[in-house]
């Protein structure tokens, strides 16, 4: 189905279309200069040491975990509020994932409810889904910067380095956000960024890990290329690897976008200042920003709907009026696969309550201040005629 107004739409410009045309008519499509170009620009971006391009941030995630020696019989913590990647990669290395609940406020990671978790978890006292947590075997933490925002990481590597936990830094969705003035991504042992269409920036498909351990970066550059070694043969393999390697148009891509990254956060900040200005006086919560998080980076535009309120018959609503709406997110531990892991509904109340409210609105950057309105006019007259 077609939308007047879709939830979001990449920003590509002329420049975007001349750099990928020029590897296009150039001979190296894959594993040349464009993707070392990105990797050097994004880790001076951020102040990582390096980075290394993949084809996904799920693929960034893996290799992560991978690296922080996640196996089989371990488990993996992260939010049950957050795209399904962020546990299904303790299920690729058979790990267990677990989750700790949210705060109400930011929807990241409940720091408190962290600390209780390894706290149980050290007097063996934790028992999930059939399965007793040592903290021995809880060998990552993956915490996220939900929707853009930083989650409050002074306390959580605190605690993370008390419990001898790897910490992995899942921003994803948050590239350029910073924390106490700190770029996201260089928390814990490295970070991740995506590149989806929905994006702040786009390579179309792609991901990468960034790190201050050059060694993280050596290792990931390995594995997404077969397992192959430094410098070795093209058919020379020391480790299991993935073919998950960014092309040279992706990068290509990246790099133009990436040049503008800063003028995009900006111009998404204003998209959200008009939206926070719309919803004022208005049954609709808008998202709340935390003191320590000193730049936003601006994913999605998710607000939450009165409690009670039918967001099904909203969205069904808005959708007949050409506007794109969507749940963010439904839980993790709620989903069919994860039910059958044997999660089930008041493990976590907190985000358990706010998926149930939670809407994200269009949002990209160069909606209109007229769509906006006629987006924030239709969920008002959805909640009183619908909801």
């Amino acid at each position: 189905m077609g939308f007047r107004i879709p939830l979001s739409r990449p920003d590509i410009d002329g420049n975007d279309v001349k750099a990928v045309e020029s590897v296009l008519r150039s001979s190296m499509l894959s594993i040349g200069p464009k993707v070392e170009e990105f990797e050097k620009r994004v880790a001076e971006y951020v102040g990582a040491e390096c980075a290394v391009a993949v084809n996904s941030g799920t693929s960034a995630l893996h290799l992560l975990v991978k690296i922080a020696g996640l196996g089989p019989g371990d488990f993996l913590a992260t939010s049950p509020f957050t795209f399904i990647a962020s546990a299904n990669v303790a299920l690729f290395e058979r790990a267990f994932p677990i989750f700790v609940d949210i705060e109400e406020k930011t929807l990241n990671v409940d720091v408190e409810a962290l600390e209780d978790l390894l706290i149980r978890a050290k007097k063996g006292k934790l028992d999930i889904c059939g399965h007793n947590v040592d903290v021995d075997r809880l060998k990552v933490f993956m915490g996220v910067d939900v929707f853009g925002q930083p989650m409050d990481w002074d306390p959580t590597l605190k605690l993370c380095e008390e419990y001898d936990v790897t910490a992995i830094d899942d921003s994803c969705e948050a590239i350029g956000a910073e924390y106490k003035g700190c770029r996201v991504g260089t928390f814990g042992m490295g970070g991740a960024f995506a590149f989806y269409p929905n994006k702040q920036i786009t390579t179309g498909e792609g991901g990468i890990i960034v790190s201050s351990d050059l060694e993280v970066c050596k290792l990931a550059k390995s594995m997404r290329n077969q397992g192959r070694g430094e410098g070795d043969g093209w058919l020379y393999h020391v480790r299991l690897g993935y073919n998950y390697r960014m092309d040279e148009m992706s990068a290509a891509l990246g790099v133009s976008q990436l040049e503008r990254l800063d003028t995009i956060l900006d111009r998404r900040a204003e998209v959200a200042r008009r939206y926070n200005a719309l919803f004022e006086n208005t049954p609709v919560e808008p998202h709340h920003i935390a003191p320590y998080t000193t730049r936003m980076s601006w994913f999605v535009y998710v607000v939450r709907l009165p409690e009670g309120i039918n967001r099904d018959r909203i969205v069904d609503y808005m959708a007949k009026k050409g506007i794109q709406t969507r749940n963010y997110f439904t839980c993790v531990h709620l989903q069919p696969f994860y039910r059958q892991l044997g999660y089930s509904e008041g493990m976590y109340p907190t985000a358990e309550k706010i998926s149930k409210r939670t809407l994200a609105l269009p949002f990209y950057n160069r909606i209109t201040q007229k769509e906006q309105e006629e987006v924030v006019s239709t969920l008002l007259e959805a909640l009183e005629r619908v909801g």
